[in-house]
């Protein structure tokens, strides 16, 4: 009976050792599986922060600048490559980007070329068209394209040139503007070129991620079609 005891505590003894050796390694599988994880995301988000398109096929690069990238080191702007800039102007009911004059003169000093991008509202923002989610309501496209051709016409009688339009891909889905306005386009997709919009894009927002020194959070960095490339 006690050998029998013994057999059976031994054979009890063993499972739960092995049990706990078993758990063991899960966790370290499960630990190394997380780690790499990680460092793939970290990886990722590194890329994503440095990429922009081969120079050699888009000569022509530049950055999207706002008043939620903080102060802006223009110098360093430059030096990573920028060769113009759109710069923030105006937020509709929120009316003029505070840090627009300061950033638009600065860049002219170092050469970067400067353009200035206008919101409107409260309707889903023109001329840079987006949804804005403090406003759920959304017109007919009739209305929207009416307002948009307005809204245009009083920013080129003040400034004398056509305005570019920028829809974001789920705007352009909904009320395709290319089709209704014609004007020059500037679309939007991270790593791959734009696949949306009724003609050619004649810039394109490439990576909306970049982190650049000289200027806080991220830039959206975009390129020109060159000439002759459909």
């Amino acid at each position: 009976m006690r050998a029998g005891a013994k057999m059976k505590g031994r054979t009890a003894a063993k499972g739960l050792s092995d049990w706990r050796t078993r758990a063991a390694r899960l966790a370290r599988r499960i630990g190394g599986g997380f780690v790499l994880v990680l460092l793939l995301a970290g990886l990722a988000l590194w890329w994503a922060a440095r990429w922009t398109p081969d120079r050699a096929l888009y000569p022509i690069q530049g950055v999207t600048i706002s008043a939620d990238n903080g102060k802006v080191h223009w110098g360093s702007i430059k030096a990573a490559g920028a060769d113009f800039a759109y710069v923030m102007a105006t937020d509709g009911a929120d009316g003029i980007d505070p840090q627009y004059a300061r950033n638009a003169a600065q860049a002219r000093v170092v050469g970067v070329q400067v353009g200035a991008i206008h919101r409107y509202s409260p309707l889903p923002p023109v001329v840079w068209l987006d949804y804005d989610d403090r406003c759920p309501d959304r017109p007919t496209r009739a209305l929207l394209l009416s307002e948009l051709a307005t809204f245009l016409a009083q920013i080129e009688a003040h400034t004398g040139k056509r305005s570019v339009i920028a829809p974001g891909p789920a705007f352009e889905a909904d009320y395709r503007v290319t089709a209704g306005i014609a004007r020059t386009t500037w679309l939007r997709r991270d790593f791959f070129e734009p696949d949306y919009g009724a003609h050619p894009w004649a810039m394109w927002q490439a990576n909306d991620y970049v982190r650049l020194t000289g200027a806080g959070g991220t830039v959206g960095w975009n390129v020109l079609r060159p000439e002759g490339q459909e």
